[in-house]
């Protein structure tokens, strides 16, 4: 009897548990062959509904569904094996009621086999959150700049600026922990903001555009990169794929019109005479 050495996939637990410890390394990913590139280096890849402006270029996340979440959930889930893959709950899929909430994660669970999910807004939400942690839902908040809510909010403007305005993020932050999410997501916040936060609730702060000193961070794969065009000021880019890419693609069109390629390398020639396919192995 052999035996197979597994990698353990993370948990809901294990991140709530890396609190005040070693920082929390975390990615979007959208499809199976980036997730199998950033699992090798992150603790938690984010399906995130950014998908719907880096996929599909739509101008917010509001339109997304749930059932592109889902698709791409699947997507990730079969190309990760470490990483504690969080699927975000896209917009009118869970605000209406708790029981919409449990309804639409549920589905998200069981259909793409993700180990959590993302919802955003504090105070608001606080109820719904410990509905679906009493039921074994593990749900990471979102506070400070919440993307769905741009019809509302205008602009994706940073928070919290003004210290007249720390008040009310702060309190989303502390409902959020306090009705049992494991970890939340502390968006395009002041930094001083972010780091009083990070200090106060008992939960890890998983910061973009926050602070140095939330417990974790996390980026837009694509931003990071250098294949977005355009990229908040949060956002370090630390490769620039755009342009090799697109030099790629722009020597690959001139060899083809040139019919430079395909060349004797990349074509099948005729079997030789009397060269006959070797035997195919039996099982035994």
């Amino acid at each position: 009897m052999s035996l197979q050495n597994e990698t353990r996939r993370l948990t809901a637990p294990d991140i709530r548990a890396r609190k005040s410890g070693e920082p929390i390394v975390c990615l979007t990913s959208y499809h199976a062959h980036t997730a199998r590139l950033v699992d090798t280096y992150c603790d938690v890849i984010l399906v995130g509904d950014s998908l719907g402006m880096v996929m599909h270029g739509l101008e917010t996340t509001v339109p997304v569904t749930l059932e592109m979440m889902i698709l791409q959930g699947h997507a990730v889930m079969r190309g990760s094996k470490h990483a504690l893959v969080v699927v975000d709950m896209p917009f009118g899929s869970y605000e209406a009621s708790k029981e919409q909430a449990f309804a639409s994660a549920a589905r998200v669970m069981k259909e793409t086999g993700c180990g959590a999910i993302k919802i955003e807004g504090g105070r608001r939400m606080a109820e719904t959150i410990a509905f679906l942690a009493e039921r074994g839902v593990p749900v990471m908040g979102h506070v400070g700049l919440t993307p769905q809510a741009i019809n509302t909010i205008g602009s994706f403007r940073a928070q919290g600026r003004d210290e007249s305005d720390w008040a009310p993020i702060e309190a989303d932050a502390r409902a959020v922990a306090d009705a049992g999410a494991f970890a939340v997501v502390l968006e395009a916040i002041a930094e001083p903001l972010g780091r009083r936060i990070s200090s106060q609730i008992a939960i890890p702060t998983i910061g973009i555009g926050a602070s140095a000193a939330c417990d974790g961070q996390i980026l837009v794969l694509e931003d990071m990169l250098g294949l977005s065009p355009r990229v908040p000021k949060f956002v370090k880019r630390f490769g620039d794929l755009g342009p090799s890419i697109e030099q790629a693609i722009k020597r690959y069109a001139e060899e083809v019109r040139s019919r430079a390629f395909p060349g004797p390398d990349h074509v099948y020639p005729m079997r030789k005479a009397g060269v006959s396919k070797p035997a195919a192995r039996g099982k035994t």
